[in-house]
């Protein structure tokens, strides 16, 4: 799999195990933050938790079934982006995000999101990438919003988190869809976000 060399110091990498240490010491020092839209906090208790999901992770873009990446800003990792799921038949790929609280504001994941969607259209030959996030989680749904996505309407109840079931707002762009309008590419989109923090990769998303 690949290594998106998206800016000079922002770097996207497949996921390995070894991996595991540094993603589980982000998550944990973000819990609280991450837990606003993420509905997976609670299975991730240590360090064996994490490494389950990078094994998980890496099998899945071995067998096509994913693309799932390691975001490293400056050289450290601060948050997870990619194909939660991929499906070649109808050459379809969803894509989820989040990041480290002390990152945002820095339009890293707009830009790892831009590389990823260029990825999907001319390497993984992709005809259609959505994006599925809460409909209260306004920083997040701006990112599709930004890079040119079509709303295509809300998906009632689509999630249990925690106490309840939240809606999901769906976003989708085509192989064939014009680029954005404001011109956004990934090595310009310097736009800060407040949080980024869709439904990330896990086993069980």
């Amino acid at each position: 799999m690949e290594v998106l060399e998206v800016a000079e110091n922002l770097q996207l990498i497949p996921i390995i195990e070894a991996h595991a240490t540094d993603l589980y010491k982000v998550v944990d020092k973000n819990r609280t933050y991450l837990r606003q839209w993420l509905p997976w906090l609670d299975q991730q208790k240590s360090t064996l938790d994490s490494q389950a999901f990078a094994r998980a992770a890496h099998q899945r873009n071995a067998g096509g079934e994913g693309f799932i990446q390691v975001i490293f800003y400056q050289g450290r990792l601060c948050g997870v982006s990619g194909y939660n799921f991929i499906d070649h038949s109808n050459r379809w790929g969803e894509i989820g995000y989040w990041i480290d609280q002390q990152h945002q504001g820095k339009g890293i994941v707009t830009r790892s999101v831009a590389a990823q969607v260029t990825h999907g259209f001319t390497r993984l030959n992709l005809n259609r990438i959505s994006i599925s996030v809460a409909t209260g989680n306004s920083a997040s749904r701006a990112v599709p919003e930004r890079l040119g996505f079509s709303f295509e309407g809300i998906l009632r109840e689509s999630e249990w988190l925690y106490d309840g079931y939240v809606d999901h707002a769906l976003y989708a762009r085509l192989k064939s869809d014009p680029p954005p309008s404001s011109g956004l590419h990934a090595e310009h989109a310097d736009n800060a976000l407040n949080t980024d923090t869709n439904t990330v990769p896990q086993p069980s998303s």
